[in-house]
C-alpha cells in the first residue's frame, strides 16, 4: 500500500528540514511527499525545488501564488494525489514536523490493519505521550474543544492534530467541496464524514490514535489575532452546514417540487 503525504508551506524557508524529508523518502519506497508552497513571501519555494529536483520520483512541489491558507493548501494537493492511481492512502502532515515520521506511519498501520477504517487522525490527547506545548495554546485549545464537541456531537478528543490519513476511496466524500475556513477545515471534514456514515456508524469508521510525541514550534502562522477569531469561525461553520445548507436544500426540493405540478397540470 502507498501513502502519499501532503505537506503545506507558507514562508518554511528558514526552518524546513531537508534532510529529514529527504531521508525519510530514502528509506521508506512506500512514501510520497507532495509539497504546497502555499504563496510564500520568502525562500520557500526554492529549498522545496531542490528537495524535488533530489528525488523526483518520491516529491513533487505544487506552488500556488496566491496564499489561500492551510485548507485549500491541503485540498489542492489531496486532489492531486488523487489522481495518481497508485496511491492507496493520502494523508496531511506539518512543514514543522510537530508531529514525526514514526507517529505518522503508526497512522497508517493501523489503517492497514483495519479494512473498516476510512480515517485515521492523530490526538495529543494522550497521557503517556510526551506533549510540548506553550500554555497559552493550551489554554485555547481547550476552549476550541469544547466548542467543536457541542458542534460536532462526537467523541473526538483532538480535531485539530495536523496529522492525518485517509482511504483513497474516502477523499470524495472529504474533499470534494471548498472548505469554508482557511484554517478549521478539519471540522468541516468530520461533519462530512458524520453525514456519509451516519451519526450511528461514523465512529467505526474513523479512528483516533495518541500522539507519542508533539512538539510546537515557535513561529505559528495562526497568530493571536485569528485565534480570536476562531469561535466566531467556528459559529460559521456550524450555522452553514446545520442551517444554511439544509434549508437552500429544502428551498430546491420545494423549487422541484412546484415545477413538476406545474407540468402535469400543462399536460
Amino acid at each position: 500500500m502507498k501513502t502519499g503525504i501532503i505537506i503545506p508551506c507558507y514562508n518554511e524557508g528558514k526552518r524546513i528540514d531537508s534532510q529529514a524529508f529527504l531521508s525519510f523518502v530514502n528509506s521508506q519506497k512506500d512514501y510520497y511527499l507532495c509539497f504546497i508552497n502555499d504563496g510564500s513571501k520568502d525562500n520557500t519555494l526554492e529549498v522545496l525545488e531542490k528537495m524535488e529536483a533530489a528525488e523526483p520520483k518520491k516529491i513533487s512541489v505544487i506552488n500556488l501564488k496566491k496564499n489561500g491558507g492551510k485548507a485549500a493548501a491541503v485540498r489542492r494537493g489531496t486532489r492531486k494525489l488523487y489522481l495518481k492511481q497508485d496511491i492507496d492512502y493520502i494523508g496531511f502532515m506539518d512543514a514543522d514536523l510537530s508531529t514525526d515520521f514514526k507517529d505518522f506511519m503508526k497512522l497508517v498501520e493501523t489503517m492497514n490493519k483495519n479494512k473498516k477504517l476510512s480515517l485515521v487522525y492523530g490526538s495529543r490527547s494522550g497521557q503517556d505521550n510526551q506533549i510540548e506545548r506553550n500554555p497559552l495554546r493550551a489554554f485555547c485549545s481547550k476552549i476550541i474543544k469544547s466548542m467543536v464537541s457541542l458542534i460536532l456531537g462526537l467523541p473526538i478528543e483532538d480535531t485539530q492534530c495536523g496529522a492525518k490519513v485517509f482511504r483513497r476511496n474516502i477523499v470524495p466524500v472529504a474533499y470534494k467541496e471548498a472548505f469554508l475556513s482557511r484554517w478549521l477545515f478539519d471540522v468541516e471534514i468530520f461533519i462530512r464524514l458524520k453525514r456519509h456514515f451516519g451519526l450511528k456508524h461514523i465512529m467505526t469508521n474513523i479512528s483516533e490514535q495518541s500522539l507519542d510525541r508533539w512538539v510546537h514550534v515557535d513561529d505559528s502562522k495562526l497568530g493571536l489575532k485569528d485565534s480570536i477569531k476562531i469561535p466566531y469561525m467556528l459559529l460559521s461553520i456550524w450555522f452553514s452546514y446545520n442551517v444554511a445548507q439544509p434549508f437552500n436544500k429544502l428551498n430546491f426540493n420545494l423549487s422541484l417540487g412546484s415545477l413538476k405540478d406545474t407540468l402535469r397540470y400543462a399536460e
